[in-house]
């Protein structure tokens, strides 16, 4: 059996399970199994697989119906210009979530020294991927989720940045290291009885604890705020993800920490994503 017919089955299996992304979802996951990049897999559509490779295809999809995320059935995600290690202990790293690195790269000049704080690191993408393009900083990551450091820790020596990083298994709460030129933050932000509601792929797999924002969604963008304006530098920046509709109450919260607004980015589907602010 060719390459092609073989993406065709998957991908019709995939949709019979009401997976959105069923295509894409069977060329990442034949290419993993045939060991070669998906633009590869693309060029070669009439080849044929072997016997161990199409059992080895099959064990993922079998994994892919049970609405196990593509990214924790490969080990890995892309994200900015980087592959991350990720597993059920952090959240999978997200397009939107690159929203956060471009803005911080507009506030982090290449040739100046800076100290970033990322609270709640998970897989450590973010952080990782400022320094690497800021090169004369350097980085802490904190997480409540002793697992979560471990993979970001392992990240941090794949992307050769571990150097410029301390990680941290801390709440926020509780740290007072230091102060900083800048803080960016993917804190919870779902409110909790919204999470039942959730894609199957996000509520059965993705840790719990990277995704509850507390009964009304802002209760861990409240201690971020809250703690950041305790570790900032005077004129340091803070960017924070938040929910697509909960730019104006984060907005109140951060004027209230003493706070002003700079912006308020839109990801790609033109949602609210994203709010900068500086500290009086």
């Amino acid at each position: 059996m060719d390459y092609k017919t073989i993406l065709n089955q998957a991908s019709n299996l995939l949709k019979n399970y009401r997976i959105k992304s069923a295509r894409l979802d069977s060329e990442l996951l034949l290419s993993s199994s045939l060991k070669i990049s998906r633009e590869s897999l693309l060029l070669n559509l009439n080849k044929e697989i072997k016997i161990n490779e199409n059992k080895k295809f099959k064990l993922l999809l079998e994994k892919r119906v049970k609405k196990v995320p593509v990214a924790y059935i490969l080990g890995y995600k892309d994200f900015w210009k980087s592959k991350f290690l990720v597993n059920n202990s952090v959240l999978i790293p997200r397009p939107e979530t690159e929203l956060i690195v471009e803005e911080a790269l507009n506030y982090l000049p290449k040739s100046k020294y800076k100290k970033i704080l990322d609270i709640g690191t998970g897989s450590g993408c973010i952080l990782i991927s400022i320094l690497l393009e800021r090169q004369k900083s350097i980085g802490a990551g904190l997480d409540i989720s002793k697992n979560a450091i471990k993979i970001a820790k392992i990240n941090a020596k794949l992307q050769q940045v571990h150097n410029r990083i301390t990680f941290v298994n801390t709440d926020v709460d509780k740290y007072n290291l230091g102060k900083y030129d800048l803080i960016v933050s993917n804190p919870p932000y779902i409110e909790r009885v919204k999470i039942s509601r959730l894609e199957e792929d996000i509520k059965n797999f993705e840790p719990k604890s990277a995704l509850d924002g507390g009964h009304d969604g802002y209760s861990k963008i409240k201690k971020v705020i809250k703690k950041s304006s305790d570790i900032l530098k005077r004129k340091g920046n803070l960017i924070l993800e938040i929910g697509y509709d909960q730019a104006y109450n984060t907005s109140l919260l951060l004027q209230k920490y003493g706070f002003y607004i700079n912006k308020v980015s839109k990801d790609l589907s033109n949602k609210d994503r994203c709010i900068v602010s500086t500290k009086h």
